[in-house]
């Protein structure tokens, strides 16, 4: 019996840790990476308080900062999450118009939309202009993925920014991108 205990404490710190790394993860996709059924990973979600997917998206919601450096219809991509100046979480459907006729793949600029964007809006000033990418397109992006992308600002100097961002579908990296950006004063926009 205590080895049973065991596996389950240890299989629920796993379930914990993948929620951490990916709130948005389905209790489906869960369970495959568990290796159990979907009604052990709802029981283990109902034991340790975690509440069900469209609970926790409303909750990475809340208590978002207000982006300055883009319009709300500017991003690319479904904001979930954001500390302006520090990081942000978007989520972009792949649908077929996103992607090429003959095999449904992704085209790349709509993954580099994403994160260009998101790298943007995590820049606390009123205007931040991206002046340069280095992007590595890691794996092929279906019709039918969601894309969840992570922003962080690596470091600043004066009003430049090195932004990290990584996009995955599931619990694979498909895009990593560092980009510069720019934080420009009003003046300097006029």
């Amino acid at each position: 019996m205590a080895r049973s205990s065991s596996s389950k404490s240890q299989r629920q710190k796993k379930l914990t840790h993948y929620l951490a790394g990916n709130p948005l993860l389905k209790d489906e996709d869960l369970a495959r990476l568990l290796g159990v059924s979907i009604q052990t990973i709802r029981l283990d979600r109902a034991e340790l308080s975690i509440p069900e997917l469209r609970e926790r998206m409303k909750t990475a919601l809340q208590g978002n900062s207000p982006v300055r450096s883009l319009g709300s219809d500017e991003l690319f991509g479904e904001l979930l999450n954001i500390v302006v100046g520090q990081f942000g979480v978007s989520r972009l459907k792949i649908t077929p118009e996103m992607t090429f006729r003959k095999n449904l793949v992704a085209r790349g600029h709509h993954l580099f939309a994403q994160a260009n964007s998101l790298a943007v809006a995590i820049i606390d000033a009123e205007v931040a202009l991206t002046g340069s990418a280095r992007v590595v397109f890691k794996h092929p992006v279906k019709a039918g993925d969601q894309v969840i992308a992570r922003a962080q600002i690596h470091s600043q100097e004066e009003n430049r920014y090195i932004v990290k961002v990584v996009s995955m579908v599931k619990e694979s990296i498909v895009f990593e991108g560092t980009f510069t950006v720019f934080a420009l004063d009003e003046e300097e926009n006029s």
